[in-house]
Order: C-alpha cells, then sequence, then structure tokens
C-alpha cells in the first residue's frame, strides 16, 4: 500500500516564506479545510496516511516536501535554503525514521529543498534555485549515482522550486506553464499546459493524477490524453506559492 506523509498547516501559515509572491490574506480556517480535503483524496483512493507531528511553530511546516525526498529504499533528508525552515526538519526526520526507511542528509554548505526534485523514470531533475545550491545538487548526486540514478541539473529562476514551474504525468511527460519554465528543451518529452497553476500534478497510480482545482482546461487536457484527473482545492496554499506536490511525501512500495 503506497503511504503518504502528511503535516497539518500550521495556524501560523500565513507568514510563511515568499520569493516570487505579493503576501495577500490567508484564511487558516480554510486551509486546515482544504488539507483534511486533499488528504481525504489520496486516503479514498487506497493510499495509507501518515500524519508527522504538528509544528505550530513553523509556518510553512506543511510543505513536508521540502523536508525529505524518497529514492525507493533511501530517504534523503534535505538541508531547507531559508534558514527560517531549518526547524522543520527534525520532526520530519522522526516520522521518516519510524517508517524504517534508510536516511542520509545534505549538509552544509549545501542546501537542497525537496520541491526542486522532480523525478522521471531513473532521471532526477534538480532544480538549481534560490533554495538549491551546486553543493546541494553534488551530494545528491553522490548519493543517487551508485544506486542507479542520473541527476540532472536544471535552472530555476522564474518560480520559487523547479516543481512551482514542471511536473510530470505517469507516462514521463514533463508538464509545465511555458512563461514560468527556464528551458523546456532541457526536458525529454515536455509538453505546456494552459493555466499555471496546472503545471502541478501528482501521479496517484499509472491512469489517476491528481491537481488543482484552479486548472479546469489543463484537467481538461489531460482528461483527453485518457487520464482519470482527481482535483482538490488548494487555494491558500497557492498563495504561498504551494501546490499539490509541496503538501505530501509519497512512499512507495
Amino acid at each position: 500500500m503506497p503511504r503518504l506523509i502528511v503535516r497539518r498547516p500550521s495556524p501560523q501559515l500565513a507568514d510563511g516564506e515568499l520569493t516570487h509572491l505579493d503576501r495577500v490574506p490567508v484564511d487558516a480556517d480554510l486551509a486546515l479545510s482544504q488539507w483534511h480535503g486533499y488528504v481525504d483524496a489520496f486516503r479514498s483512493r487506497g493510499w495509507e496516511i501518515v500524519e508527522i507531528a504538528p509544528a505550530d511553530d513553523q509556518p510553512d511546516g506543511v510543505f513536508v516536501e521540502d523536508a525529505v525526498v524518497v529514492f525507493g529504499d533511501l530517504a534523503v533528508l534535505c538541508r531547507a535554503g531559508a534558514p527560517s525552515r531549518r526547524g522543520e526538519l527534525e520532526s520530519v526526520r522522526a516520522g521518516v525514521l519510524a517508517s524504517g526507511i534508510e536516511t542520509a542528509d545534505i549538509v552544509e554548505p549545501g542546501t537542497l529543498d525537496g520541491g526542486d526534485v522532480l523525478k522521471v523514470g531513473r532521471i532526477v531533475y534538480v532544480g538549481a534555485s534560490s533554495r538549491t545550491n551546486t553543493e546541494g545538487i553534488a551530494q545528491l548526486r553522490a548519493l543517487l549515482e551508485p544506486r542507479g540514478w542520473e541527476v540532472r541539473e536544471v535552472p530555476v529562476t522564474k518560480v520559487l522550486h523547479l516543481k512551482s514551474g514542471v511536473t510530470a504525468l505517469p507516462d514521463g511527460t514533463v508538464v509545465g506553464f511555458e512563461p514560468l519554465v527556464d528551458d523546456p528543451g532541457l526536458f525529454s518529452v515536455f509538453a505546456g499546459v494552459p493555466e499555471e497553476h496546472g503545471t502541478a500534478v501528482v501521479v496517484l497510480d499509472e491512469g489517476t493524477v491528481l491537481m488543482s482545482s484552479d486548472a479546469p482546461a489543463t484537467a481538461a487536457e489531460h482528461r483527453f490524453r485518457g487520464l482519470d484527473v482527481v482535483t482538490v482545492d488548494v487555494s491558500e496554499f497557492e498563495k504561498l506559492e504551494g501546490c499539490v506536490t509541496c503538501l505530501s511525501v509519497r512512499v512507495r512500495d
């Protein structure tokens, strides 16, 4: 059974880091309701939910994807590019260790945010962004290449993280909103989508993706491809440069 690692949003969510967006009001109660809807979408499709300890003093703690990335039987614990987010790691570490997965750490001076890591088959695209540096990418490469993964560095200047601009469909097609993608030609197969919030998809299974309800035209395109599309409202997280990928860590057996 696939597992979903999540953490409920902090009451201080509205104070989260922002890089490319202007700050607007965030409704913490609505965000919590949306988070429950997001988790239920996975639970209803057979995913086991693993909720790690709340971190109410960490405004960005709900974005657990940035703290750890899972590569088969290895969980890489990240070192956040934003110093304000480094307090999130230890509670995430505890949750990962409890699952029994082998762990490795990105260490100083490296920085790596999980939102900058996109896996497509055995290729790992890593965004060189304001949050992930060259040393962090080098450490990740040293961990993964002996295990048979190929790490490819790609530039990220127009969005916060690589997966703020691109994600991948079940068949490996990388999808993104082209004005927010530095160089679509760096991906083996790329397809543009018509809406900014259509960039992010989570693969639930080989025929099903989950995405934001704020991209109906993109959802229609994916359905035309033959995919089952599940949509959830994540508007309060999108105000903070979040999306459907960064609210969880997916562990598949």
